[in-house]
């Protein structure tokens, strides 16, 4: 008892002096090409051109005769999803996809917002953005950018657009109306790949920030979560005078003593800081623990060798699909991995589902998504150890692949304004409980202009 109330008090001195010890820094700016070839000497075409999705009877006969050829492994019995993707679960969604699943109709329902390229150091940079249809009068939209994660796109962002963009019509006081920006990762559906090593996440972040410069917004609230997280945060540490505020549902915080408070914080939680909730949350923590390994076995193939298993997903339709569904499947709730079918018609349709693996196939883009891992992971990077001093709010949805509590939040964004336990949700937050997280902003959105 007193050994484990010495370790605390230990411990704690060493957070008060590792976290009080910083200084508010920056990123450098700097500049980058990440184009094919030599940078040219002419200046970089700065036109922002219309885009629209596009289909062809040749691009949907050649899916299909893929699908057709599939050839699956049976499952073990009773493994449900613990061994991965169910195949018998997904002989029914390759059916779906085969006979049912329109990508004409899709396509449309993509084409709905307007959407956007531009040229931005070397790359053709994707994106949507939309503006308020009923602008209250006298009224100015607040311009905000939303950031798409993996194996996630823009499309993630459809149904929370109303909420921000016209929230009267849909249920919400039209006290903030929002312009959304959401634009494609580099590498990521429509948005071009780097053809240099080295594009990472302070790469986007800078490229991020141009984008809406030269969409004429010179302060602006940002949102992500999942690499959008990680974007978001390296453009409040690149530019934080140009960001309004910073709203998250995941975070990153690789520089964390209090993670070394677990094996104490069942007995002392209250002396770091944990609220019931937290507890509820991260314990037992052996648990959450094997759940974070049982989930992670993807990060280490993409952060070491992305272009060997993006062969074979590049190459068949169906197994693309198992991959990355399987995420959406135990993401969304660790213990749909206890499910026949992982629940994933339970929070997605299934038209939702394969609109998203439609934007990786018909773009050819799964190698290039999975190539951000390398770049960002296995080596140190400086704003891992940078704190965000901008206005920031979190959502911390329960089903998160690993809580944060409030106080691990706030070592790396001390100028933490909002953070709310949401009821429910997992890791794909907007996709998944598009009010909730449009609510959350709106709170956040409403706490920091009335500072």
């Amino acid at each position: 008892m007193w050994l484990e109330i010495l370790l605390a008090s230990v411990l704690g001195f060493v957070i008060y002096w590792f976290v009080s010890k910083d200084k508010e820094e920056t990123l450098p700016l700097e500049d980058g090409w990440w184009g094919p070839g030599v940078r040219p000497t002419a200046g970089e075409d700065k036109s922002i051109r219309p885009f629209k999705v596009e289909t062809s009877d040749e691009e949907i006969n050649d899916l299909h005769q893929r699908i057709d050829r599939v050839r699956l492994t049976p499952p073990l019995e009773d493994s449900r999803f613990h061994y991965g993707f169910n195949s018998n679960y997904l002989k029914k969604i390759i059916s779906y996809w085969r006979n049912e699943f329109d990508w004409r109709k899709q396509v449309e329902i993509l084409n709905k917002y307007p959407h956007f390229k531009t040229k931005i150091e070397g790359l053709d940079i994707h994106f949507i953005h939309v503006k308020p249809p009923n602008l209250p009068s006298g009224q100015t939209p607040k311009p905000l950018l939303m950031v798409h994660g993996w194996p996630g796109s823009f499309y993630e962002f459809y149904k929370i657009i109303p909420f921000l963009t016209d929230p009267k019509n849909h249920g919400l006081s039209d006290e903030h109306v929002f312009e959304v920006i959401c634009p494609s990762i580099p590498g990521y559906s429509f948005s071009e790949a780097s053809s240099k090593k080295g594009f990472n996440s302070v790469a986007t972040a800078r490229i991020f920030y141009k984008l809406m410069l030269r969409l004429g917004f010179q302060k602006f609230y940002i949102q992500g979560g999942d690499w959008g997280a990680l974007i978001c945060t390296n453009m409040a540490q690149l530019v934080p005078s140009h960001i309004k505020g910073l709203h998250l549902n995941m975070a990153l915080i690789l520089r964390n003593f209090y993670t070394l408070t677990l094996p104490l914080g069942r007995c002392f939680g209250g002396l770091f800081g944990y609220t019931e909730r937290d507890m509820e949350l991260i314990y037992p923590f052996k648990k959450i623990f094997f759940s974070l390994l049982r989930e992670s076995g993807y990060l280490h193939i993409q952060s070491t060798k992305p272009d060997t298993v993006g062969c074979a997903l590049n190459d068949s339709p169906v197994g693309l699909a198992a991959y990355i569904l399987e995420k959406f499947s135990t993401w969304t709730n660790s213990e749909f991995r206890d499910l026949e079918d992982g629940g994933l018609e339970r929070k997605f349709s299934l038209d939702d589902l394969l609109t998203g693996i439609m934007l990786y196939w018909t773009t050819g883009s799964i190698t290039s998504s999975q190539r951000f891992y390398k770049e960002n992971l296995g080596q140190v990077n400086k704003h891992e150890m940078l704190k965000v001093y901008v206005p920031t709010g979190f959502a911390a949805f329960p089903c998160e692949l690993m809580h944060l509590p409030e106080k691990w939040v706030k070592t790396k964004y001390p100028n933490l304004i909002s953070y709310s336990y949401m009821p429910r949700g997992g890791h794909f937050a907007a996709f998944e409980e598009p009010e909730l997280l449009a609510q959350d902003i709106r709170k956040f959105v409403g706490l920091q202009e009335r500072q």
